[in-house]
């Protein structure tokens, strides 16, 4: 039997973490998150993509925890607005602002316009400290709602309409949202190539050197 590899996700954000290890539960792997580590410097998520600033968490907390991270980048792309929030998403109503202050800036430059059209984006990226990395992504395609709904979820899931269930992601429950959502999509390709990954990942990792202990 294979030893179980230590897997980091490098967030904090408690939703997010708790559909990760939701759909990542069966896995050959230990689990762990930020929460479980001591304070480390944050990242600067500079990059002009969801691919970079993925890689940028990822590769950064990769090194400086010593262990094979996960990282993801997502957020809201909304067709009428240009495509912002985007890669601005956490970001969009201001720092250190709730979910309920970003989703009413969207909703006020929204209103009025008949194009709800906007797609969730996610990109995973798997790094080990070496600096490799894997790189996945998925998008939702779904629509924007006049008010928001629903009390499950976080970020701007009450004010995203999936037409195919006819709820806000807000509006459904875990299982159903890992089903259709970006993540849940990005991370069931994960699953799928689980073994290779684990390859990937034991072939990058660096050896420990073991020294016979010295005697008399």
């Amino acid at each position: 039997m294979q030893d179980l590899i230590p897997l980091v996700v490098a967030t904090r954000n408690k939703g997010k973490i708790a559909e990760i290890k939701n759909l990542l539960n069966d896995f050959p792997v230990i689990l762990k998150d930020l929460t479980n580590f001591g304070p480390i410097p944050t990242v600067p998520e500079d990059g002009d993509t969801f691919e970079e600033n993925a890689y940028l968490k990822a590769g950064f907390t990769a090194k400086m925890l010593g262990y094979p991270t996960m990282a993801d980048d997502s957020g809201l792309v909304v067709e009428a607005l240009g495509g912002r929030p985007g890669i601005h998403s956490a970001r969009y109503a201001g720092e250190n602002t709730g979910d309920e202050e970003r989703c009413r800036r969207i909703l006020k430059e929204m209103k009025g316009t008949t194009n709800r059209k906007a797609a969730f984006h996610c990109v995973v990226s798997i790094a080990v400290p070496a600096g490799p990395a894997l790189t996945y992504e998925a998008r939702c395609e779904g629509l924007i709602t006049e008010k928001p709904d629903g009390e499950n979820g976080f970020g701007y899931d009450p004010i995203f309409f999936y037409p195919p269930l006819g709820k806000t992601f807000a509006q459904m429950s875990m299982d159903e949202k890992n089903r259709v959502s970006h993540r849940g999509k990005v991370l069931r390709e994960i699953r799928n190539e689980f073994e290779k990954i684990l390859i990937w990942i034991r072939r990058h990792m660096p050896i420990e050197e073991k020294f016979p202990c010295a005697t008399d």
